[in-house]
């Protein structure tokens, strides 16, 4: 199967995770397409001064792989610097933010799967 552009999910999450601004959510597959195995394969865009706020990943697994840009991880506490062609991975049981404080975009491709 092949699904063009144009037949993806996209949204606009205000505020998400608690995060500033307003992230935008491409869903490449439905939580169904991977099998019980995940709840997200996507891109998500951060504007300038936007964010995803501080969480903890419980029972699931997230992965960042960043596109374009630079960004402000939180790993598990700790802010470090994340450009593009780095990945960040959230094991289940600890937590991340991630914020532009740049002046271009940030896209990065995330991946949850379940523990």
């Amino acid at each position: 199967m092949i699904r063009k552009d144009n037949q993806f999910k996209t949204e606009l999450r205000e505020n998400m995770r608690g995060g500033d601004g307003v992230v935008t959510v491409t869903n490449f597959v439905s939580p169904e397409e991977l099998n019980g195995k995940g709840r997200l394969f996507g891109k998500i865009i951060l504007k300038p001064g936007c964010g995803i706020g501080y969480h903890i990943h419980e029972n699931d697994s997230e992965l960042f792989y960043i596109i374009s840009g630079t960004a402000i991880y939180n790993d598990n506490g700790k802010e470090t610097v994340i450009n593009a062609g780095e990945v960040a991975i959230t094991p289940a049981g600890t937590g991340h933010s991630i914020k532009n404080e740049s002046n271009e975009d940030v896209e990065l491709i995330a991946l949850i799967v379940y523990s």
